[in-house]
């Protein structure tokens, strides 16, 4: 008999590290055994996952913003079993599903009137492309326009529109023309469309790298111009989207601002089925699809899965039911409050920035001789490693996983379950302030971690 999946799993485990360098990406697993993000997890529940030695830890990473409402949840667990167990017929091709058209009528309710066309496909990166083809479909323009530090995905398309540049090193020329303007950069954003020929301008309201927020007005400007350019307003809510701000959609807390299309995936998924949607207006949705011979101009083989739609309308319930976006704001503003607490104390620490459960801890250069010193030389050793001296203690010593917020950036950024408790926050704001009390100690633990990580780097560029 062959073995079942846990099993396989179990067998596995010991080894998939090396087999994932093998078969699957050298590099990855190389950079997780570097800065000691090799573990064996072995299970998960809500805000937690447990490794192979059955410690618990805190999990303020959700995949990346997908578990929004935790790993495991019941509800959308049991809605998957439910929609196995009735054997639904599933991607027929010349149909049109039920639980489809039933996600659409639910993502619509909650959008503002007039975003009510719906295309869905499996993931963020599958929901930017279709937004650069139905852009241009409906303007006949051709020109984009993006922000400095966005992401938007990594396939061909998508990558014309990421402003990160580590990102798009190797692959130029992209899709084009695209124009990069800085966050809030009024100038630069009157020049780009001063050019003309401008199908769309797509932001995020929060941006993930960094977790900077864009001005309420340079939105707004933005809004205008498109408008006056006869230019599309594309609002990327894939990980900002679904409470993840303390509202539904965080372009909700920019008055007035009406996007053209949102994009939405990650915790639509339900961190079960990879899921992702392109909400548009029926004017621009008209454009893309003129006649019956045009009805697959763009299409998903995966799109509308019976599994997928089902974790999409379980995940949008658990939204509403559970109150999970005002528990966002009202955690977030307590993680806030405790980080700014301790930012008197903590040299390192220079800004704060949260709107409900996504929050980014900016650090920079101290004011006293030693610390300064010790800032300079690991900037010198790697742009990249002074907020790893946060990340992998919070990790080793106190069993919290989180991430480095972008490339070239010294920012710590928490993302974590929209369901996590005040003893969640307070298990963290420990452990940072613990983390904190180390790292403005020189020479102290976390410098001989810096110091260590440092040859690492040099001997990566060797």
């Amino acid at each position: 008999m062959e073995p079942s999946v846990p099993g396989i799993f179990e067998e596995t485990r010991p080894r998939a590290l090396e087999l994932y360098r093998e078969h699957v990406g050298p590099m990855w697993a190389k950079m997780l055994r570097t800065i000691g993000f090799d573990r064996q997890w072995v299970r998960g529940e809500g805000p937690y996952l447990w490794d192979a030695d059955g410690l618990k830890y805190l999990d303020f990473m959700s995949g990346w913003g997908v578990f929004n409402f935790g790993r495991g949840h019941p509800v959308i667990r049991q809605a998957l079993v439910d929609t196995l167990e009735a054997g639904l017929p599933n991607w027929a091709a010349f149909d049109t599903p039920p639980l489809a058209a039933a996600l659409a009528e639910e993502l619509t309710r909650l959008l503002p009137e007039g975003l009510e066309r719906v295309y869905f496909c499996n993931s963020g990166a599958e929901a930017t492309e279709a937004a650069i083809k139905f852009a241009r479909a409906a303007t006949g323009k051709q020109g984009m326009i993006h922000l400095g530090r966005a992401f938007h995905g990594l396939t061909t398309g998508a990558l014309a529109v990421n402003g990160d540049l580590a990102f798009r090193d190797g692959f130029e020329p992209l899709l084009s023309p695209a124009v990069r303007v800085e966050l809030n950069d009024y100038d630069g954003l009157e020049r780009a469309f001063s050019a003309g020929d401008i199908a769309l301008f797509i932001f995020e309201p929060i941006q993930g790298k960094g977790v900077y927020i864009p001005e309420d007005a340079f939105l707004r400007r933005a809004a205008e111009l498109c408008r006056e350019h006869g230019a599309l307003l594309v609002c990327d809510e894939v990980q900002t989207g679904l409470g993840r701000t303390g509202r539904t959609f965080a372009f909700e807390w920019v008055e007035g601002l009406e996007p053209d299309i949102v994009l939405i995936a990650k915790a639509l998924s339900g961190g079960y089925v990879p899921v992702g949607a392109m909400v548009t207006r029926r004017a621009i949705h008209d454009r893309m699809y003129t006649s019956m011979d045009q009805g697959m101009r763009h299409t998903c083989t995966f799109g509308m899965g019976d599994l997928a739609m089902a974790a999409g309308l379980a995940s949008l319930r658990v939204l509403e039911e559970e109150h999970l976006a005002a528990n966002a704001g009202r955690i977030g503003g307590i993680i806030r409050e405790g980080l700014e607490r301790m930012m008197p104390r903590f040299e390192f620490i220079t800004e704060v920035r949260q709107r409900g459960l996504m929050i980014g801890i900016e650090f920079g250069e101290p004011r006293s001789i030693a610390l300064r010193g010790a800032w300079a030389t690991t900037h010198r050793i790697s742009p990249d490693l002074f907020p790893q001296a946060v990340v992998i203690p919070l990790l080793d010593d106190h069993r919290i996983l989180t991430q480095v917020a972008g490339h070239h950036m010294d920012v710590v950024k928490l993302l974590p379950p929209l369901n996590i408790t005040e003893a969640d926050a307070e298990w963290f704001l420990a452990g940072f302030e613990r983390t904190m009390e180390a790292l403005h100690s020189f020479p102290g633990p976390v410098w001989e971690l810096m110091k260590k990580l440092g040859k690492h780097a040099v001997a990566a560029r060797r």
